[in-house]
């Protein structure tokens, strides 16, 4: 029997453990790599965590070559430090939280001597690594979860001087080095049928975010009088989502609804505690699987203002069968007739009341949703679109 091609993939972000929109995007890629080719791996991890080779499903991967990342403060003046350096060096915050490593991949790629058919690179930041890449691969291939400079500028427009101009500074800088990286790729794949309008993406094509279909034997919990938003609370996008909701559109929903619990699912809930309420909210900390809650919810929100790329968390409720309502921001690059759109406070306390009256509707919403995720948004559907670009 001949020997299956190789393939590599980079990834910033660990998939395993199966947690976040990036993990859920990248594990997506790494199965359909793994059923097509004998499948090598980068991975980045901070050097306090696990070793995330250990979270990986058996057979997956040949081979890994893991490269730990210097531990960084999340908040306070060493980050700030960090972020002013970067503005002096024009050089955007992740891809310097990831640079400077070519040293030990070109060390692990020449020890080893293989070629690979493919190599595909998750996420922009790791979009300089292109160039150490090409002498050993085929085709080279990047996936953008986010248009970097869009996200810049989105956060520019939410956040108060001197956050907002430091965010523009690093939008310039981002649409700098997208001029630069993306056209040395051979195919470029983003989220959605918007991203392709943005500059240099000619050669893109859409490849959605998607999730494992749901068994359909898995127990379905019971609903409670309860609302979810499922989310990493340290990623800055859905840290305003959590001040906006709180300050703006939860005190009208508590005097609609004084029994209603807001439940936040996800990791870090300390990075947005001081916005919460005392009372009717309830925080999980990071969980395994964030499916059960959400299942067990009459409605889930994507409250975002800020971002880019599509959103896992609403695809997960679709898989729940939870309706959604968003702002017409969070729901780029899915299909609005699934979801509830709102983007002023009384409009998206006014859906999610809707919905936890009206049961008929909240049960019609959610159907559109489960069609939606079936026929588009899970790993299968994902996987035919790789295999038409020929990857």
């Amino acid at each position: 029997m001949l020997d299956r091609p190789r393939a590599l993939l980079v990834c910033p972000e660990p998939p395993y453990p199966l947690y976040g929109g990036g993990a859920f995007r990248t594990a997506a890629v790494l199965h359909y790599l793994s059923q097509h080719y004998t499948l090598d791996a980068i991975l980045f991890s901070e050097q306090t965590r696990p070793d995330p080779r250990h979270a990986f499903p058996p057979g997956l991967v040949d081979d890994a070559l893991l490269i730990p990342l210097p531990v960084h403060a999340r908040a306070g003046a060493s980050r700030t430090a960090r972020n002013l350096w970067r503005l002096l060096r024009n050089t955007p915050p992740l891809v310097d939280r990831f640079a400077s490593f070519h040293a030990p991949i070109n060390h692990w790629l020449n020890a080893r001597q293989r070629h690979y058919e493919v190599a595909i690179i998750e996420h922009f930041w790791c979009a300089p690594y292109g160039q150490t890449l090409r002498p050993h691969c085929s085709r080279l291939v990047l996936d953008l979860h986010n248009i970097e400079s869009e996200w810049h500028t989105r956060m520019a427009k939410l956040e108060p001087w001197p956050v907002s101009a430091a965010h523009r500074h690093f939008a310039r800088a981002s649409r700098r080095l997208e001029a630069d990286l993306i056209p040395r790729f051979d195919r470029i794949l983003v989220t959605s049928e918007r991203e392709l309008a943005a500059p240099g993406l000619a050669h893109a094509a859409v490849y959605p975010n998607t999730i494992p279909a749901v068994p359909s034997e898995r127990p379905q919990p019971a609903r409670k009088e309860q609302i979810v938003f499922s989310a990493n609370f340290e990623y800055q996008p859905n840290i305003s989502a959590v001040k906006w909701f709180a300050v703006e559109v939860w005190p009208l929903l508590q005097r609609r609804h004084p029994g209603l619990e807001w439940v936040l699912v996800g990791r870090r809930p300390d990075a947005v505690r001081g916005w919460l309420p005392r009372i009717g909210v309830r925080t999980t900390g990071e969980v395994p699987d964030a499916w059960p809650e959400i299942a067990a919810s009459l409605v889930a929100l994507a409250p975002i203002h800020s971002g880019s790329g599509t959103r896992i968390k609403i695809i997960e409720a679709f898989s729940a069968g939870t309706p959604v309502v968003s702002t017409t921001l969070g729901a780029e690059g899915l299909p609005t007739e699934s979801l509830a759109l709102a983007d002023t406070p009384e409009r998206f306390a006014a859906a999610v009341s809707t919905l936890l009256t009206n049961e008929t509707e909240r049960q019609a919403l959610a159907a559109r949703g489960l069609e939606a995720l079936n026929t588009r948004f899970t790993w299968e559907a994902g996987w035919k679109i790789l295999n038409a670009l020929g990857i």
